[in-house]
């Protein structure tokens, strides 16, 4: 790859030149092709260029609406950055050829990092293929781009407290309203659901134990077994009520631990 065409979807015109003057100043071969400050520009823009860009930086929210709605009506195959002040759309960017998800104020190291990610696609599918080939590189971003929230922004007395979601020990719903239990005793409340939150959380951290509960597993200090083949979860910070996993998902639950 002798230059990289970046276009740049960004409607606040001093976040786009400085993310393009942060890329061009981390890879010298890096070509701005379009500042796009909108999603009609945008779309009119990919129509006349199909083929005039390798790697696109969006931010989400734009001042005509969200920058999906530019995908939804473009053919993209090509890979997508996401630079946002919002955390609250990762699993909906990583379903359009997302394969990074950026939280704003950025810095040149997190660039580094996605530009690094990007090249690593890149180099896996020309080992693989012999040749770039855009359709098997479309294809390897879908497989690779599987993205975890890593971070919970909640609003709390007229704040915004951000928290890690390694530090959530538990989720917890009761009369349709979910809670969420720090490994540090704090309570607060959450505007998903669990349904919401399965569907965002590391598997390999979280894991859905019942109806009521998402539990991570560095919060379980022990399992007991139950009656009729259930399991009795014992928390830390401890539960409301008793977390039991069913006799059908027993065995899930304990792959899960030895994992």
């Amino acid at each position: 790859m002798n230059r990289l065409r970046i276009v740049i979807i960004e409607d606040e015109a001093v976040t786009a030149r400085n993310l393009a003057h942060l890329l061009r100043s981390i890879e010298a071969k890096v070509h701005i092709m379009a500042l796009l400050p909108s999603i009609d520009e945008a779309i009119d823009w990919f129509n006349e260029n199909p083929d005039e860009y390798d790697l696109i930086f969006s931010d989400i929210r734009l001042t005509d609406g969200l920058s999906f709605a530019i995908f939804e009506q473009i053919p993209i195959d090509r890979p997508v950055i996401f630079v946002t002040a919002y955390d609250n759309y990762t699993i909906e960017a990583f379903k359009n050829q997302g394969i990074d998800y950026i939280l704003k104020p950025f810095d040149e190291e997190e660039l580094r990092r996605a530009l690094s990610k990007f090249y690593k696609l890149v180099h896996a599918v020309e080992s693989m293929a012999g040749q770039l080939k855009r359709p098997v590189l479309s294809d390897l971003f879908h497989q690779s781009a599987k993205f975890y929230r890593k971070s919970f922004l909640i609003n709390y007395r007229n704040k915004l407290i951000p928290i890690g979601s390694a530090q959530i020990a538990w989720f917890y719903t009761s009369n349709e309203v979910v809670y969420l239990q720090t490994m540090h005793n704090q309570q607060f409340t959450s505007e998903e659901t669990l349904e919401q939150l399965e569907q965002q959380l590391d598997p390999e951290l979280f894991f859905r134990a019942n109806r009521q509960y998402i539990v991570n597993r560095c919060s379980i200090k022990e399992v007991e077994y139950y009656f009729n083949g259930r399991l009795l979860v014992k928390l830390e910070p401890s539960a409301p009520e008793h977390v039991l996993i069913s006799k059908a998902r027993a065995t899930s639950f304990k792959n899960w631990m030895n994992y």
